[in-house]
């Protein structure tokens, strides 16, 4: 048996590290005078992260330390890591909003559970975190994040990636070879090589004295400089000199083959007793000295064990010297052995410990295992409860692993996807739904199966991939349950929406009123909105509105309804056909009001994106720019690829308006791609609109006009006939910009049909305006009076604005200056308020051409601030405390004062109230 060695000094271990120190050193410096950092240190095994992070903490200078590490056999414990983490700031508890202080005491075991939104956790995580940094810098240590409970890794990202103005250091190491919450988080990295020769000679000599020039050579080649690798191969060095030159000797081998043989000469007890300490989860002495009687052997064995330097004990808990070492003794155990000790630390377990003891059994299972699957389950039950989707996924597929028959395994599987889904794994709960369609022998199961599938591929995949299965799954479900079919009718016309398939939407809408729900309030609202969507897209007209009107009444006067977070989304669309000034308006603020409250991150990039077109209606592009911002940001963490693509095509329209050229090429190039890949027809349209307006404002009236035919061509291929979608007012102005006379007339005829027949304001407002760009000097005044009539109800400024420059141009060359200059004006002021600086450009040329320059525009205005800075003043100036804006936008509130900071100084203002005032200028632009 090997003798104890000396564990090497922190000095030691960081030899040659002189440059991740400094970096070390920056990041606690940053921390302590008051700015978040992040630093995440990658590596290989052995490679000297967690020696990093003892430098970190011995070099904290008084701050208070937050510290977790992720073990492997502590992966399936729901929030373990978090709880490990969080501890020492629990007592901030009560000082953060107490729906996320429910979320989190839920989560963490500390109080009743209740399911909560995938994200609740991670945002109470943000502000206790930053309660807890109120009177002290906090300097968070986690190590080995690859081994983290998959729920705690989730929360912990959410909150890190938020992290602004705190004085919150945050350091965390992985493997880089393993999956982790790093992959695709874009934290800043440093990845750790093997130390150059030089200081990989020196560590050797720490612990094998002098060696030869030759050796110290051979084991840096060996392990390429891996600190633990040398520090193990250390003492059997001269060993090593006798191989040969030319073998090269993997890291990993040999860093396991040393540490096992520590173990090969060891009593059979006491490597057995080794092998129950690495598959003892927890660690507790108690719990290993009990399940050691229960396999026979002696608790003296336990010092056998310590004596070889492996592990060590402090009376109460043993830890092994590294991850690497309990990995290799427990790999070194038979299955046999493994199962076993599983098996004896499952009755070890104190009656309080029922999920651990549930993954025991299921390790010790050998087969097919009814008791082991059940306890399994339950322990998913209760992983969901507490929010911890990632656990319950896996809980739950392990229980149907391990199930005798196919009953059971097909609802488990069915669960398993669910909180997979639930959890943001959209490819997993894929796989995992598949599995559980192949098990199931119930009609009803395999209907919810199929909607589920249905639901997650429409947000990853081609949408009407899912049309077939909610049509065929609608079918069975109507005769036992039409208010489920309804349901998956409602699903199948969104996914026709997203794709622009005006046809099959109106089919599909017609198949859901021809099914009788009885007085089921819900199934009325959808199948309202289903006929006023369809009516509406494929070009009728006959009670559309009034379709959508009642379901907006239905909506509102259910209180159920309203409580249900899946209907948020379904809420706000009457609004975004309909096209009034506020109509349902309010319903969108309370959905969205209730999404935030329930931290529905996955709710908000749809309601997000209906707020955001309300704005632009009405002129607030400031504020619809920040709203199509956070859609994009929330699409993107959800992984809602359907959302990003909608959001990016409606955030292109308003850069467009803007005039940030680069931004919408940017936005508009990715939001196609994605439209493309996912089929998403409709928002392909707003992406192509929004690269016609932004070349139509620049000027270049050949591009624009490019741009316009291919969104026209793209209509007539799928079947568009809603007249509010066609680019015919747009291409009016363009063709007439290239004398193109006979191609507007041309294409403003079948416009004209339409919009008559839809007899809807702002469609008919655009009408009239392309007809006075054609029309005599005669007609031309009734033609843009009648448009700005139209355009009242509908309050668009833009559209305004637009009308207005067109009347103003015309009456300009029919040489009416005094009159033009009225309109030109007016057009001037309507674009400077929603920040359209090229359309007020040209508003500017035709008035310079009357005789009359015009004032530039005021360059304190609110485009200097970000869409993030907006938000929050919009809040702050709307009545809310720092710490209610912290709460709804899920920040910290130090991240809102740092911020706020910057509002003040881009405004030259100091107050609330100065800042109340200047965001009024939204609010009075709406009101003209």
């Amino acid at each position: 048996m090997e003798s104890h060695r000396e564990a090497p000094t922190i000095d030691q271990v960081l030899l040659g590290r002189n440059r991740e120190t400094a970096a070390l050193d920056e990041l606690l410096i940053e921390a302590r005078e008051g700015r978040s950092a992040v630093l995440a240190i990658t590596g290989e095994a052995g490679i000297g992260k967690t020696a990093l992070l003892a430098y970190a903490a011995d070099h904290r200078g008084g701050m208070r330390v937050l510290r977790a590490r992720g073990i492997e056999s502590e992966a399936q414990v729901p929030f373990g890591g978090l709880l490990e983490l969080l501890r020492p700031a629990l007592g901030a508890l009560d000082a953060i909003p107490k729906p996320q202080s429910d979320a989190l005491a839920g989560a963490l075991a500390l109080r009743p559970p209740s399911a909560q939104h995938r994200f609740a956790v991670g945002a109470a995580t943000l502000s206790l975190l930053a309660a807890h940094a109120e009177d002290e810098p906090v300097l968070i240590l986690l190590d080995d994040v690859h081994w983290l409970d998959g729920s705690s890794a989730e929360a912990l990202l959410f909150a890190i990636r938020r992290l602004v103005a705190d004085p919150i250091a945050v350091i965390l190491t992985a493997r880089d070879s393993e999956r982790s919450l790093l992959d695709g988080a874009g934290l800043p990295s440093l990845r750790l090589s093997g130390l150059d020769a030089e200081s990989a000679a020196e560590l050797v000599g720490t612990q094998a004295g002098s060696v030869s020039l030759e050796v110290a050579e051979r084991l840096f080649r060996s392990t390429a400089g891996n600190p633990l690798a040398l520090l193990e191969l250390a003492p059997d060095a001269a060993h090593l000199a006798e191989l040969p030159w030319s073998g090269p000797v993997p890291v990993s081998t040999s860093i396991r083959r040393a540490f096992t043989r520590q173990s090969a000469g060891l009593a059979e007890d006491t490597r057995r007793l080794l092998v129950l300490a690495a598959a003892n989860d927890g660690g507790e002495v108690d719990v290993l000295l009990r399940a050691a009687g229960t396999l026979g052997l002696d608790a003296g064995e336990l010092a056998a064990a310590e004596r070889t330097g492996l592990l060590r004990t402090d009376g109460a808990t043993v830890e092994f010297r590294h991850p690497l070492a309990r990995s290799a003794i427990y790999g070194d155990g038979t299955p046999a052995e493994r199962r076993l000790a599983h098996r004896a630390l499952a009755q070890a377990l104190p009656d309080r410990d029922v999920d651990r003891r549930a993954w025991h059994l299921s390790s010790a299972a050998e087969g097919l295992d009814d008791t082991a699957s059940s306890a399994l389950e339950q322990a998913g039950a209760r992983a969901r409860n507490r929010s911890a989707y990632v656990v319950a996924a896996a809980a739950f597929a392990r229980s149907a692993s391990l199930a005798t028959t196919d009953e059971p395994r097909g609802r488990l599987l069915y669960a398993a996807a669910d909180s997979a889904w639930l959890a943001g794994a959209g490819e997993r709960a894929i796989a995992l739904l598949g599995d559980a369609r192949r098990a199931s022998r119930d009609t009803r199961l395999t209907l919810r199966i199929d909607h589920l599938r249905a639901h997650v591929g429409m947000r990853s995949e081609p949408v009407m991939q899912s049309y077939d299965l909610l049509t065929t799954g609608a079918l069975s479900a109507a005769g036992d349950d039409p208010a489920l079919a309804i349901a998956m009718l409602a699903e199948a016309a969104d996914a026709c929406f997203y794709a622009g398939d005006a046809g099959r939407l109106l089919e599909t809408a017609q198949r859901a009123a021809a099914i009788d729900a009885g007085n089921d309030e819900r199934s009325a609202f959808f199948t309202s909105i289903l006929q006023g969507m369809a009516g509406i897209l494929s070009g009728r007209i006959d009670g559309n509105t009034e379709q959508l009107r009642r379901a907006v009444e239905i909506f509102e006067s259910s209180e159920e309804m309203q409580r249900d977070p899946l209907l948020l989304g379904w809420a706000a669309t009457p609004h975004l056909w309909l096209r009034e000034a506020d109509a349902g308006r309010a319903l969108v603020d309370r959905a969205i009001e209730a999404a935030r409250s329930r931290t529905a991150l996955g709710m908000l990039p749809r309601l997000l994106l209906h707020i955001a077109l309300h704005e632009v209606s009405t002129g607030r592009t400031a504020a619809a720019e920040a709203d199509f911002h956070e859609s994009v940001r929330h699409a993107r963490e959800t992984g809602q690829r359907t959302e990003l693509g909608a959001s990016l095509a409606g955030l292109a329209r308003v850069e467009a308006r803007l005039g940030k050229a680069a931004e919408c090429i940017e936005h508009a190039t990715e939001a196609v791609e994605i439209c493309v890949k996912l089929g998403l027809g409709t928002h392909n349209l707003w992406a192509l609109a929004a690269r016609g307006e932004l070349e139509l404002g620049r000027g270049d009236a050949a591009a624009a006009a490019g741009h316009f035919e291919e969104q026209q061509s793209l209509l007539e291929r799928l079947g568009v006939a809603d007249v509010d979608l066609s680019p015919a007012p747009e291409l009016v102005d363009a063709y007439l910009r290239l004398g193109r006379v006979d191609d507007a007339v041309a294409i403003l005829e079948p416009y004209a049909c339409r919009a008559t027949e839809k007899n809807r304001p702002w469609a008919l407002a655009r009408l009239h305006r392309s007809r006075g760009l054609i029309a005599g000097p005669d007609e031309l005044d009734a033609c843009f009076e009648e448009a700005l009539r139209l355009h009242a109800p509908t309050n668009d400024l833009f559209e305004i604005g637009r009308t207005r420059l067109a009347y103003g141009a015309r009456l300009r060359r029919t040489r009416k200056r005094i009159r033009a200059r009225v309109e030109l004006r007016a057009a001037i002021e309507l674009f400077d308020q929603i920040g359209a600086e090229r359309w007020a450009e040209q508003a500017r040329t035709e008035l310079a051409a009357t005789g009359e320059t015009a004032r530039r525009r005021d360059a304190s205005t609110l485009d200097a601030l970000t869409p993030q800075e907006l938000q929050i003043g919009l809040l702050l100036a709307g009545g809310r405390t720092t710490r209610e804006a912290a709460a709804t936008l899920f920040l910290s509130p130090k991240t809102v004062e740092y911020h706020l900071r910057h509002i003040y100084r881009k405004l030259d203002i100091n107050s609330r109230d100065a800042l109340s005032a200047a965001l009024e200028k939204l609010a009075a632009t709406a009101e003209r």
